[in-house]
């Protein structure tokens, strides 16, 4: 596994980011998990390039995206990690399917 530092410039994460007004929703996902699906119990998840984008992001790209998004979802052990790290995901809320890491941001 490839640990990322918080100045890293390797880009290991898709990053899409929408607008809606003043709604910002941002969809980030672990390189190596695009495009597949995971399923465990009656949780499923399928991490499609038409959701999270085909553009690479690098873990300060996405500390940036995350600072002035309203929402987010995250999914992968990288940027779960990265977003527990920064302090905008809590590890008691995270999910795992299949041992990969899923959690979403809210700010109100």
């Amino acid at each position: 596994m490839i640990t990322m530092s918080e100045d890293s410039e390797i880009k290991e994460m898709y990053l899409k980011t929408y607008r809606q007004g003043a709604e910002v929703l941002i969809a980030v996902c672990d390189f190596d998990i695009l495009g597949k699906k995971f399923a465990e119990g009656h949780l499923c998840i399928e991490v499609s390039s038409d959701f999270f984008g085909r553009e690479l992001a690098s873990g300060p790209q996405v500390e940036a995206a995350l600072g002035r998004a309203t929402m987010a979802n995250l999914v992968g052990c990288r940027v779960v990690e990265h977003a527990i790290r920064l302090g905008y995901v809590e590890r008691e809320n995270v999910l795992s399917i299949e041992g990969v890491l899923c959690a979403q941001m809210v700010r109100m």
